[in-house]
């Protein structure tokens, strides 16, 4: 069996209001369309998740909900406090923890980009992969039937995409 994780950072967000604390920083226009662009890339590849996992940031839900009109409402939103400026450990822990076949995470570097370098046997040869900006989106599979079997250097970057690939 083979098990398919979705992996993006959040949308560029706005530090317009210095008054708001980190976590309910909003997207801004770009970031809005980034991740509108990045939702039709994922339905137009047939990258379908049966689950998200957000930190609960603003930026997350937010980056979600721009993508999610895209996709089929079958996938499930779930926040995951675990995953608000996570290390690559704890998203390693989070994901072990899943059940569906194909599970997204939207979370924050850098702890995503370690994390992307760490759970791929080999980087995926895109440019900006190692640096991971604001909603790059990996696809990475793993031989595998349970999450709890997923290790350091077990899983094949299949794909990857930012959004400046998309539009300009």
């Amino acid at each position: 069996m083979t098990l398919t994780l979705i992996l993006t950072r959040h949308a560029k967000s706005s530090w317009g209001d210095p008054t708001l604390d980190d976590f309910d920083r909003t997207l801004n226009d770009r970031g809005r369309r980034s991740a509108d662009a990045i939702g039709a890339w994922l339905a137009r590849e047939g990258h379908l998740p049966d689950e998200v996992l957000v930190s609960g940031a603003r930026r997350t839900v937010e980056t979600w909900s721009h993508m999610a009109p895209h996709l089929p409402k079958t996938a499930k939103m779930a926040s995951n406090p675990a995953l608000y400026l996570s290390s690559a450990q704890t998203i390693l822990g989070v994901l072990r923890t899943q059940s569906v076949p194909t599970c997204m995470i939207i979370c924050h570097n850098p702890g995503i980009a370690d994390f992307a370098e760490r759970i791929t046997i080999e980087p995926h040869p895109h440019p900006r992969f190692n640096d991971y900006p604001t909603c790059a989106t990996a696809i990475v599979r793993f031989d595998a039937t349970n999450w709890s079997e997923i290790d350091w250097n077990t899983g094949t970057a299949t794909d990857f995409i930012v959004p400046r690939d998309l539009v300009d």
